[in-house]
């Protein structure tokens, strides 16, 4: 395996709680309307330092769609998924963008702050 070059974003950056790799910036936020199994999830135009896994279909809340997973390119944590198709026309806008689950994302500003909502379940549970 080689060497990961990690892309540093400039401004205020959303990172992987794990390993705090840069993963997108909060100016590429779309919505913070929507929500994963695990709780909040948010949309964005695009995301770095990603890996994105086998394109699958998946029931979602608002119909079929045809995403990807995404995992973090430095600690391989999955982080969210990205839309690839939205089979419904009022999904299509969707489509090329990534979610980021809010429980595996921290900001500069509450950085510090959070608190992990599942803090006796192990990385290896969630996989």
């Amino acid at each position: 395996m080689g060497r990961v070059f990690l892309v540093e974003l400039d401004g205020r950056v959303y990172k992987c709680k794990f390993c705090r790799s840069h993963l997108a910036l909060a100016d590429d936020l779309v919505s913070k309307a929507f929500h994963c199994r695990r709780g909040k999830a948010y949309l964005f135009n695009t995301a770095v330092n990603i890996i994105i896994g086998a394109k699958e279909e998946r029931m979602m809340l608002y119909g079929m769609h045809t995403v990807a997973d995404v995992f973090c390119c430095c600690c391989g944590q999955i982080v969210g998924w990205k839309y690839e198709v939205a089979h419904d026309k009022n999904e299509k806008y969707k489509e090329g963008k990534f979610v980021l689950e809010r429980g595996r994302i921290i900001d500069g500003i509450d950085s510090e702050f959070y608190v992990d909502t599942c803090p006796t379940m192990s990385d290896g549970e969630d996989a």
